[in-house]
This record gives structure tokens, sequence and C-alpha cells, in this order.
């Protein structure tokens, strides 16, 4: 059986997947619906995309639950559907893996701003967090990966809600840092990394954002900051342009895999692809790192 801890303590770098939303808009997903959706009304689509990345060489997949929260579903009157819609995803992403692969269960914001600046209370976030770690972990995930944070306090109910059921799981935690340095609630990496190490998460990082350039300058304040931390780095394509009715990011494979090199050089364990990203790409990165 595949253990991710025993896994990060080896050599080399765990390859994770690209994107997940805009790669199912390209199976047919409508633009506007969210992706969480198709773990219960097309499932094979969902597994067939995980498969994708497989072949293109992750080594870790993320399971189809960013948007998984009862709090995030919501919105789309489907949050009784939440534990469901997350052990689905996870048993699906689980079904693609087989046994050679990591699943990783996928937590993003809640789209809900967190007291004093909204009306959700730290306790309301804390307990859709758990509700939604504790459904992957019942899909047999192998870590829980909470991405895409932005604001401090959401990202610490978020570690709060999934250390209550984790049972010796990994925990990583990411921020997208895409605004002169900062997330867009005004946090730096630097005050993130030592937040989150004191909490106790295992794996730190950045994802999302602007640019590669952006993403690199994230992970090398982090590893300034905690040179023994393990990082995670999951950057987009670059920044989406409209050509036509095609929505088009502007770096490509050769770009990404060029980039990998600049990652590993500042010793990042995880590394894969955010919005707009492609097998492609990650079948770039994969054999830039091979040819080190």
């Amino acid at each position: 059986m595949l253990n991710l801890r025993d896994r990060i303590k080896q050599n080399g770098i765990i390859i994770t997947d690209g994107a997940t939303g805009t790669m199912l808009q390209k199976a047919g997903l409508p633009m506007g619906v969210s992706s969480e959706r198709w773990v219960l009304e097309n499932p094979d689509a969902v597994i067939a995309l995980h498969r994708a990345y497989i072949e293109a060489g992750s080594d870790a997949i993320l399971t189809n639950t960013f948007g998984g929260t009862r709090i995030k579903l919501n919105k789309i009157q489907w949050g009784d559907k939440a534990p469901e819609i997350n052990q689905t995803a996870a048993r699906l992403a689980r079904q693609a893996a087989g046994d050679q692969v990591f699943v990783i269960g996928d937590i993003g914001p809640c789209s809900r701003m967190l007291e004093p600046l909204g009306d959700l209370s730290y306790n309301e976030a804390v307990a859709a967090f758990k509700e939604q770690a504790q459904s992957l972990i019942a899909g047999e995930v192998d870590a829980i990966l909470i991405e895409t944070m932005s604001d401090l306090n959401e990202a610490k109910a978020a570690i709060e809600g999934s250390q209550k059921v984790l049972h010796q799981l990994p925990l990583i935690v990411t921020m997208s840092f895409d605004t002169h340095g900062r997330t867009m609630m005004g946090v730096k990496p630097k005050q993130a990394v030592k937040e989150f190490l004191a909490l106790g998460v295992d794996v730190v990082g950045a994802n999302c954002g602007r640019s590669l350039d952006e993403n690199l300058q994230a992970i090398q304040e982090i590893r300034e900051t905690a040179p023994d931390a393990i990082l995670w780095a999951k950057p987009n394509a670059g920044l989406p342009k409209v050509s036509g009715e095609d929505v088009i990011y502007d770096v490509t494979p050769q770009i990404m895999a060029e980039y990998a090199h600049k990652f590993a050089a500042f010793g990042v364990k995880f590394l894969g692809g955010c919005c707009g990203s492609t097998p492609d790409h990650i079948r770039a990165i994969k054999q830039a790192l091979q040819s080190m």
C-alpha cells in the first residue's frame, strides 16, 4: 500500500496533476456550472481526466472537490450532497489511480467572507471544512490539500477542521500570492509559512496566481523563511485570454518545463499545474525533471 509520508522522505519530486475545471469544460462541462456536479452526473468524464493526467506522468492526482464544502455547494442548492460528492469524488480518483498513484483530497475556499469582514463565523467554517475532510478521508485519500487560500483566518479554519479527522494523514496548505507578492487579503508568504508550520502543517507552498515568476518568488520567500519545510508548487499556465469562443492560457508546456528546473532548484517536493494547465503541461514537467 502506498504511503505518502514514506514517499516524501525519498529523493525525487512528486509530480501532481493539472487543471480540473478548464479541462472538464473542454470535455463539455458548461461554463458557470460547478465541476463538482459531474462527480455525480458524469463520473466517467471525471475518471477519464484523472487517467489522462496519470498517463501524462502524475504521481499524485487531486479529487474534483475544490468547491466541495457544504457552504460553497449551498450556492447551487447542493449543500446537503456535500458528503456524497466528496466521498464519491475520492473513490473516482482512487478508481483511476489504482495502487500506484497517490490521491489527494482537494479543499478550496468556501466562497464566503469570515467575520468581521463577512457574515460567516469561524466555527461555521471549521465545521464545513471538517465535514469535507472527513468525507474525503472516507473515500480513501492519501492526504488533504487546502489550496488557493487568500484569508489567513479561513486557512486556519480549514486546518483546524481537517486536523480533527486526519488520523495521521499528511496535511498540505497553499495560498495564492498574486497581488504584489501577497494574497488578495494581504498575506505574505513569510507570514503564511510561519503560521502554518506552527499549526503542524506537513507541506506548505503556493498555487494559482498570475504568473510562474510570481509563484517562483513566493516559493523562494517560503524557502528562505523555512529552510527545512516541505514545499508544494502548483502555478497557473499563465493568464487566460479570450480567442473567439475559446479561452487560451499563454504558458506553453515547454515554458512550464523550463520553469520546472527553477522550482526544483528551491527544493520543491510537489510540482504540478493549476488553472489552464493540461496533461501536456504535466508530461513536459515530467520529462524535464527526468532529464535532471
